[in-house]
């Protein structure tokens, strides 16, 4: 008969006491490093659940870690899990990481110690390490747009990154224009290699080649977009439409069309990503894709606070539909357009 996971079971394993197993889960810090990772391993090993749950149960708290929380992006998400959690009478605490490698230890601690019902992570690659070290203290917690491909059994929500490039550059192919550029996030991000990519895929169905010199990459922030919209418009045979990537960087295309004499969308068609509040009041209103974010932090606040009840979700990977919101800052080629772009390098 297969034993029963207790903490003395683990303790008797790892070779320590009951009461330092205990401190372990509860995120106390007195336990040295050495001695914490190889109970973690061992709680991580026979998936110990504690009995009843995470505590006596949902004690109305929910975690949202951020890799950073500078932008207006950040905002649509803090406002989301807030509303999700009020409907449950339940509180927000946010942290942030200041750097997209994840959660670290003393992090975790302090969310172990407060016993929070739940994390939800956003924007940052979670290792394996960092998977078990959540697993060990027995705390719920999803992944909201994760930077790299979450692992099966991590529960993640996100949005339909690749249909929403699709549909952003098939627009600006409909409108007339044959020189498309993009300009993506980091290369090696998720939502920015699926965006990327739904530009190639619009490109090759409507039997346009993909010219290399037109896919470029920023940081998803306004001063990419400047820097990179200048570099596209100094080439020989500048684009006449810039699908941006998100709509920070459209604002950075803005900057830069404007500093050259250029007319958008007279002169150049743009297209953002996100759908910000700020894209729907910027000059002209931007065209943009727009990807739930309120929607998926509430979602993910949801999914945690139901895990904490003992409730697994009905699936580990959720993308929320984007839809194009078609505004002021796309228009259809004019013949003169592509002259004048290059007349303004």
């Amino acid at each position: 008969m297969k034993r029963r996971v207790t903490i003395a079971l683990i303790a008797e394993e790892a070779g320590v006491s009951v009461p330092t197993v205990s401190k372990v889960i509860n995120g106390r810090p007195e336990v040295a490093p050495e001695t914490r990772q190889r109970v973690e391993k061992l709680l991580h090993k026979h998936g110990y659940q504690r009995r009843g749950g995470h505590g006596d149960g949902p004690v109305g708290l929910v975690d949202l870690v951020f890799a950073e929380i500078e932008s207006p992006w950040a905002m649509e998400l803090i406002r989301g899990g807030e509303t999700a959690a009020r409907e449950a009478d339940a509180s927000v605490v946010i942290s942030v990481m200041h750097t997209h490698s994840g959660p670290g230890r003393d992090l975790l601690d302090r969310i172990a110690a407060r016993r929070t019902d739940g994390v939800v992570i956003v924007g940052s690659r979670l290792s394996p390490v960092q998977h078990g070290q959540l697993s060990a203290r027995m705390i719920p917690f999803v992944v909201v747009d994760p930077e790299g491909e979450p692992s099966p059994d991590v529960a993640s929500v996100g949005a339909t990154n690749w249909n929403g490039g699709l549909s952003a550059t098939r627009h600006l192919l409909e409108l007339g224009h044959r020189r498309v550029a993009v300009i993506g996030g980091p290369p090696d991000m998720l939502c920015s290699r699926a965006r990327i990519d739904g530009y190639r895929a619009a490109l090759e169905t409507a039997g346009m080649p993909v010219d290399p010199d037109l896919i470029r990459y920023g940081d998803f922030l306004v001063g990419s977009g400047h820097d990179q919209g200048h570099a596209l418009l100094d080439l020989p045979d500048p684009p006449t439409a810039i699908f941006a990537g998100s709509d920070l960087q459209a604002f950075g295309v803005f900057e830069a069309a404007r500093q050259r004499g250029l007319r958008i969308p007279d002169d150049l068609s743009v297209v953002g990503f996100d759908d910000l509040p700020l894209a729907r009041s910027a000059w002209p209103p931007l065209t943009t894709v727009r990807q739930p974010l309120q929607e998926m932090a509430a979602l993910a606040t949801r999914m945690v606070m139901a895990m904490s009840r003992g409730e697994p979700p009905e699936t580990r990977r959720v993308e929320l539909a984007t839809d194009l919101i078609v505004r002021d800052s796309t228009a259809a080629l004019r013949p003169a357009a592509h002259d004048g772009a290059a007349r303004r390098r």
